[in-house]
């Protein structure tokens, strides 16, 4: 190896040297490790030269129930690998948990053997803590509140023959607030999924059509007194999104009634296709909103859900349409109302 490429190796080590909760580790031969960066002590809690030269002892670290696993990994680095990446937890000389995630690769000669093993190790402790709390408070939402809302509904219904004309008002406000907090699950469900995908949203060719078919069906449901209607016909496209695609459009909907101040709401959709990307555009006949309000509603910049105005659902659409690399963005409607446009990516063929 040149000086040169010896001064670029130190350089690049000692620059791993000063990262926390990241470490560098390179083998050339089983067992033993050439270099383990700093800060393998920051995650492990124990000084790199102690698993140096022996394997075995950094194997004791990892929890008992990972530890088969992660010694496949790293006996398979010989020639061939077994997984580029894989997770596992770290159990600290104090009994604390680290969860580590491992990427490896193997460096290869002309003629294809295998002359290093490189890894890097990534703490993402707080990353699984999070994906904890929100899987949790997931299935809280989901089962435990759903069920006793369906249950309280049902009830309610089963009232409908017991009241007179004036306790009916009050029932169907107790019904209509019921089905508003069943929708306010749904939305805190799919929120909460996209938090846990932040780190990295997988897309696919997605049925425009398809979406938006589906949720103006269930709309048209759950509004019976309001009038839906879909200008020409829905392109045959697809667009880069998800299955959550459908809870953008729900979200949309659901607002263009529930706001909207009309005996009769009227909601019209449109789409208008171009070769790169496809506008929908979701249009009432409610009160509008205000020109200040119009980029604060989706809680877009730094304040997120605490800019004046910003619902979670609103949020949500504008977080999943940015992710899809989409836009969304909401216009006056002639002669009253709000449009809500939303302008989606075309998949590639």
């Amino acid at each position: 190896m040149s000086n040169a490429s010896l001064g670029k190796r130190r350089d690049f080590r000692n620059l791993f040297d000063q990262l926390d909760g990241v470490a560098l580790w390179t083998a050339t031969e089983p067992g033993t490790f050439d270099y383990v960066s700093d800060g393998f002590e920051g995650i492990w809690g124990i000084p790199p030269e102690e698993v140096r030269d022996d394997v075995d002892r950094l194997l004791e670290t990892i929890h008992p129930d990972d530890r088969d696993r992660v010694r496949a990994n790293m006996e398979a680095s010989g020639q061939e690998l077994r997984d580029e990446s894989y997770e596992g937890r770290v159990v600290r000389p104090d009994g604390s948990i680290r969860w580590v995630l491992t990427r490896q690769v193997l460096i290869r000669d002309s003629e294809g053997r295998v002359t290093e093993a490189v890894g890097i190790s990534t703490d993402i402790t707080e990353q699984k803590r999070r994906e904890q709390e929100l899987e949790m408070l997931n299935r809280i939402v989901r089962h435990d509140m759903r069920n006793d809302l369906s249950v309280l509904l049902g009830w309610a219904e089963m009232l409908g023959e017991h009241v007179d004309d004036e306790g009916q008002e009050y029932l169907e406000k107790v019904l209509n607030s019921g089905e508003h907090v069943v929708e306010l699950t749904k939305i805190a469900r799919d929120y909460a999924e996209t938090v846990v995908a932040n780190e990295g949203l997988t897309v696919e060719p997605t049925s425009l059509s398809d979406a938006l078919e589906t949720e103006l069906s269930l709309r048209a449901e759950s509004f019976p007194d309001a009038e839906f209607v879909v200008r020409d016909s829905l392109p045959e496209a697809e667009v880069t999104a998800n299955s959550m695609l459908a809870s953008v459009f729900r979200n949309l909907l659901n607002n263009a009634v529930q706001h909207n101040d009309k005996d009769t709401p009227v909601v019209e959709v449109s789409c208008e296709p171009r070769d790169e990307d496809v506008d929908v555009r979701i249009a009432d006949n409610g009160p509008g909103i205000p020109d200040e309000r119009k980029e604060t509603i989706f809680g877009k910049g730094e304040k997120g859900l605490d800019s004046p105005g910003a619902g979670i659902g609103l949020y949500l659409v504008h977080t999943l349409v940015t992710q899809y690399g989409g836009d969304v963005w909401v216009e006056d409607n002639d002669p009253t109302g709000s449009v809500f446009v939303v302008q989606l990516p075309r998949a590639s063929d």
